[in-house]
C-alpha cells in the first residue's frame, strides 16, 4: 500500500462492506440517481451544464450543480471554465470518471432491458401479498 493511501485511509484495506469505508461515499455517488445519469451522458463527451440539464431529464439545476459538484470532489468529472462572455464551463470524465461511467452505464443498460421482468416480478408480488392479506382478514373473521 502506497503511503499516501495508507495515510489516508488509516492503513485500513478498502472494504465496503465496513461501516467505515471511504468507498461507500464513493459508490454513493457514482450510484446516486443523477450521478448516474450525469457520468453516462458525459461518456459521449465533452459538454456544457446547460446541454448536461438537457440530456438528463428530469434532474433540477441545483441537483445537477451539486451532482457535478460531488463528481469534481472526487476525481470522476474535469470542470473547466473558460474566461469569455458569456460565460463557458465545459465538463468532461477525467480517466478514472471514464472508469466508474462504463461500469455504471452497463448497469443502467441491464436495468433498461429488464424492465418487463422486474415489473412483472413487482405486479406478482403485490398480488400475493394482497392474497395473504385477504387470507388473514379471513381467517381472523373464522376465529371470532
Amino acid at each position: 500500500m502506497n503511503l499516501r493511501v495508507k495515510e489516508l485511509t488509516g492503513g485500513l484495506l478498502p472494504d465496503v462492506n465496513s461501516e467505515c469505508c471511504a468507498s461507500r461515499g464513493i459508490l454513493e455517488h457514482v450510484t446516486s440517481r443523477w450521478g448516474v445519469l450525469v457520468l453516462a451522458v458525459l461518456l459521449d463527451g465533452t459538454h456544457r451544464f446547460s446541454e448536461l440539464r438537457r440530456a438528463v431529464g428530469g434532474v433540477s439545476e441545483k441537483m445537477l450543480a451539486q451532482t457535478l459538484q460531488t463528481l469534481e470532489q472526487d476525481g470522476l468529472v474535469h470542470r473547466e471554465a473558460h474566461a469569455v462572455i458569456p460565460p463557458r464551463v465545459d465538463y468532461t470524465l477525467t480517466p478514472l470518471g471514464e472508469e466508474a461511467a462504463q461500469q455504471v452505464w452497463a448497469l443502467a443498460r441491464w436495468a433498461e432491458s429488464r424492465v418487463p421482468e422486474v415489473l412483472a416480478a413487482r405486479a406478482a408480488h403485490a398480488e400475493a401479498k394482497a392474497a395473504g392479506a385477504k387470507a388473514a382478514g379471513a381467517k381472523a373473521a373464522v376465529a371470532r
